[in-house]
């Protein structure tokens, strides 16, 4: 059961806290979500703690810091401290991650406080960054086009490129134009039964969109072995050795698996990265043997769902996701 009162919010965020410390390689997915848990509690000083834990943590132990500050900033908006959440958000401006995230949370704190304009221009900004022309909208930019569309409906702009494009991605059975409809509002007090039933069939399709996001919170996700760590696997389970042949092998098979999933209208594709002693310590959890193939679709399932995953395919020009060095256009995106 989903958890429903302050207390039963508490009591998950308590929860995966202890999680966190028996599991210290995912510890930070977990502490978000715990934080998200204390904020729905009511308990927000006691979420910006946690925050500010991640963000004091080393460098290098800390994957996504820009997100981070993001839910920070909109957590400390919420309970009065606008100033230091308006600095946190102007900072993110300026770094300029290469992920969409925290632009989407900065974002849509700015439009839920009525900062119309700056939400517009966070939304603009980040698709001017991740976006290239020409190229296939990845699943996390996706929601950077449609939130920009609401902004922009709400402003009363006309439509440009970028909202065709979000209204092309969209894939409810209500159009993006009227979910985002500012007269919306006016129908909920209406008595007229036409627009009411019109606005029920708005809410249904917007749920549903909801609930899709829900059934897939991590990506559909393929398993990568970096070379060392594939050639510790084989020397330890040489039974695996068909599965994965070779380095090159693995490679091309991976690159293979990723399209042939796109082709058939799979979103939210991504890749994890195994390691020996992580999937020896799966697979002893699991009270099964490693040397079993069919523990690694699971194994990898594990990792996505503990943010594990880096969503596929890049951009052509970002590093590609073999460890190469190499541009992904001219390595595997071949």
């Amino acid at each position: 059961m989903r958890p429903d009162t302050p207390a039963d919010h508490t009591t998950e965020a308590e929860r995966l806290l202890r999680t966190a410390a028996q599991y210290p390689e995912d510890h930070e997915p977990l502490i978000l979500q715990a934080a998200a848990h204390l904020e729905l509690a009511g308990d927000r000083a006691r979420a910006s703690t946690l925050y500010d834990d991640l963000l004091a943590a080393p460098e290098a132990t800390v994957d996504n810091p820009h997100l981070i500050k993001a839910l920070k900033a909109a957590n400390l908006w919420e309970y009065g401290h606008e100033a230091e959440a308006r600095a946190i958000i102007d900072g993110i401006r300026t770094a300029g991650p290469l992920n969409a995230a925290p632009w989407q949370v900065a974002a849509e704190t700015l439009e839920a406080h009525d900062e119309l304009e700056s939400a517009h221009d966070f939304f603009s900004t980040a698709l001017t960054l991740l976006l290239a022309p020409g190229e296939e909208v990845p699943y996390a930019t996706q929601s950077l086009l449609t939130g920009r569309h609401r902004v922009r409906r709400l402003m009363g702009l006309e439509h440009d490129v970028w909202d065709e494009l979000a209204g092309e991605l969209h894939t409810a059975p209500v159009p993006l134009d009227e979910l985002h409809d500012p007269k919306r509002l006016w129908s909920l007090g209406s008595s007229d039964p036409v627009e009411l039933k019109a606005e029920i069939a708005r809410l249904r399709a917007e749920l549903g969109t909801y609930r899709t996001a829900l059934s897939r919170p991590f990506p559909v996700a393929v398993l990568h072995w970096p070379e060392q760590e594939l050639r510790e696997l084989l020397t330890a389970y040489p039974e695996l050795t068909e599965e994965y042949v070779d380095r090159t092998t693995h490679l091309a098979r991976l690159e293979a698996s990723l399209r042939d999933l796109h082709a058939t209208g799979t979103p939210n594709l991504g890749i994890v990265t195994g390691t020996v002693p992580s999937y020896e310590a799966f697979a002893a959890s699991e009270s099964a043997s490693p040397s079993d193939p069919g523990l690694l679709p699971q194994y990898a399932t594990t990792l996505a769902a503990r943010g594990r995953a880096i969503p596929w395919p890049p951009s052509r020009t970002a590093a590609c996701w073999c460890g190469s060095g190499e541009a992904y256009g001219g390595c595997h995106g071949v």
